[in-house]
């Protein structure tokens, strides 16, 4: 059983987009987009530096546009395979929900486009970021970061949980780590995602989700909020709402993804966030990230060993 999933914000490098343009009709696909949300996503994805693309309103859509580009070179693939579950992590889910036929792509980038300007006014609201912790014991952890106000908005299985709260909580943690913390390390974020410094932007998604021709999901959906397989495309779209104000439980996928007998894990483009917490929580699973469409040699043989 083949999962295909897509990273979320924070995966994005400076020039991640590049290789991509080789591929025929990317760029073409990639203009027409950029017109439809107003934004140039070809530069961003292959000229922009670090700061431009760490801003949240343009992080955000670039990541979905990659995790499209890379789906669809995934489904030109498959033949007469098919992927059995897909799911996302954070943003990820967007990408996740047109795979899975929800939304169309042109509907997918607007809302993501409004979802990353949302979270962006929100963020400026309060200095606020992410930081992850790498190691130690959730029992341990979490009451630690509760003793200092951060919320533990990605738990991510593996050892491997994500506090966001305001910049001077975040440093006061990397001043007091929890008790088997190895590292913290902060992420490349411009706001604490996930927790309630962005309630603010609940509302304008709300609203922005009314507006969205919806379908039921064409084949199994894991939703972050708690692991669980979503079967009408209404729900997974209340989801997307309330997701950026909420915790994402991605160890609760994980478990849903062996529960349904996963062999395999594809990554989608920008890969290797994902995939690695795959090798540490789902030994024996096959797991591979798309970073260029040299990679696509390896996700064909995959595809024909596991996608049923």
């Amino acid at each position: 059983m083949l999962v295909l999933v897509a990273p979320g914000q924070g995966a994005q490098t400076p020039g991640f987009l590049t290789p991509w343009l080789d591929l025929p009709g990317a760029e073409d696909r990639l203009r027409a987009w950029s017109d439809a949300i107003d934004l140039d996503l070809v530069h961003y994805g292959t000229k922009a530096d670090e700061d431009e693309i760490r801003d949240t309103a343009v992080a955000q859509p670039l990541l979905v546009a990659a995790g499209l580009l890379s789906a669809g070179a995934v489904r030109g693939l498959l033949g007469e395979g098919r992927v059995g579950t897909v799911a996302g992590h954070s943003v990820g889910e967007i990408t996740a929900a047109v795979y899975a036929g929800v939304l169309g792509e042109e509907a997918a980038l607007r809302f993501v486009r409004t979802r990353g300007l949302a979270m962006a006014d929100a963020a400026a609201l309060t200095p606020t970021g992410m930081a992850a912790l790498l190691g130690g014991n959730p029992e341990v952890t979490l009451p630690h970061l509760a003793k200092l106000g951060l919320t533990p908005a990605n738990v991510n299985g593996a050892g491997q949980i994500v506090a966001a709260g305001t910049l001077e909580q975040i440093a006061a943690l990397e001043a007091d780590k929890p008790e088997g913390v190895r590292r913290v390390v902060a992420l490349k974020v411009a706001g604490a995602f996930h927790t309630e410094h962005m309630a603010p932007a609940v509302a304008r998604l709300a609203d922005a989700a009314r507006k969205l021709d919806v379908s039921d999901p064409a084949l199994p959906y894991v939703s972050n909020k708690d692991g669980q397989t979503v079967v009408t495309g209404a729900e997974v779209v209340g989801r997307l709402v309330g997701q950026v104000a909420n915790p994402v439980r991605w160890d609760l996928c994980m478990e849903t993804f062996t529960e349904q007998g996963v062999t395999a894990l594809i990554e989608l483009c920008p890969g290797g966030t994902l995939t690695g917490i795959a090798k540490r929580a789902l030994p024996g699973v096959k797991t591979l990230a798309l970073k260029t469409p040299a990679d696509l040699d390896a996700a064909r043989e995959i595809v024909a060993e596991h996608a049923s």
